[in-house]
């Protein structure tokens, strides 16, 4: 399981901090990665300091991979977005495997993450379409579950009719504050309703995480020591390890 979509059609739940921050990471724990930006917002290409040229788009366009791709951090390579990914929305609805293919030149990788668009437009289906595993960031307020049930049915959609070997690698409570009941019982709800698949890390509130992005830096880099820092550490430890295990 080498290709993992980061997904929610929620916005503001953390999931591109959690696709930039989690291949940071990997890469740190000596696993070549590489990040496909794959939101017209750019906001894990701007978040790694990059501003691109020519990027997926270019990509699905018959682009060669290699043309597009910048070293971000040593081992960890980017699949940047620009604002022309906006067009892909139509010309991908049509066609759903059309990332899948341009992945299969992507060598040498032993983990592909994919940061997915804030909706289930056709950029997403392409996501659910060419991953092996999801990773789905939930934040910690009312409307969490609520949210998961319209993806999970969409993943259940696109496994039946496009992608039956997709499963949910984890689900991942973020923005967390453990002095609030409301985050407790978010968490208790998730672990309630999804029992294991919920990763035992999960992502605190921290100004530091939150800032990172404006340095164009990943947390590691920005603010190693925080506890943003440590739990990103953790989530990759426990990401290899249930890789290991599939």
């Amino acid at each position: 399981m080498r290709r993992i979509g980061v997904v929610n059609q929620k916005g503001g739940v953390g999931k591109t901090t959690t696709a930039l921050n989690l291949a940071a990471y990997l890469a740190q724990a000596g696993k070549r990665t590489l990040l496909v930006d794959l939101d017209p917002q750019a906001n894990a290409t701007s978040g790694l300091g990059v501003r691109a040229e020519v990027g997926v788009y270019e990509v699905l366009q018959g682009l060669p991979l290699q043309e597009a791709l910048t070293e971000v951090l040593p081992g960890l390579d980017l699949l940047p977005a620009t604002s022309r990914l906006v067009g892909a929305t139509v010309e991908l609805s049509q066609d759903p495997q059309a990332l899948k293919r341009v992945l299969e030149d992507a060598q040498g990788y032993e983990f592909i993450l994919l940061d997915a668009p804030p909706s289930l437009g056709p950029l997403t289906v392409n996501v659910l379409t060419a991953a092996q595993g999801l990773i789905i960031p939930v934040q910690a307020e009312y409307y969490a579950l609520e949210g998961m049930a319209g993806l999970m049915e969409t993943v259940e959609e696109v496994r039946a009719r496009l992608n039956p070997s997709l499963r949910v690698l984890g689900i991942l409570l973020t923005m967390y504050d453990p002095r609030t009941l409301l985050s407790q019982q978010v968490e208790a709800n998730l672990r309630a309703h999804f029992g294991e698949k919920v990763f035992w890390t999960v992502v605190p509130r921290n100004v530091r995480l939150a800032e990172a992005p404006s340095f164009g830096q990943p947390i590691l880099r920005h603010a190693p020591t925080s506890s943003g820092a440590h739990a990103y550490r953790r989530l990759a430890e426990e990401v290899i390890a249930r890789v290991q295990e599939a």
